[in-house]
């Protein structure tokens, strides 16, 4: 679990920054980037909560 709030926390900083920049710059790759880096972020969590549930379901075989 360390490491995705590690990655969860990272992936708040960057997109964090990247909506500052679009709100300086007003560049729509700022708002892609960060859009990428979201959806990005939830296929790891939705990866790694995937795999401790199959781990659980194996321990209990």
């Amino acid at each position: 679990m360390l490491l995705l709030r590690l990655f969860g926390l990272l992936a708040l900083i960057t997109i964090g920054v990247s909506l500052g920049l679009y709100a300086w710059y007003r560049e729509p790759r700022y708002l892609r980037f960060a859009w990428r880096v979201f959806l990005a972020t939830l296929a790891f969590a939705l990866a790694l909560v995937a795999f401790y549930a199959v781990e659980r379901l194996l321990m209990v075989v």
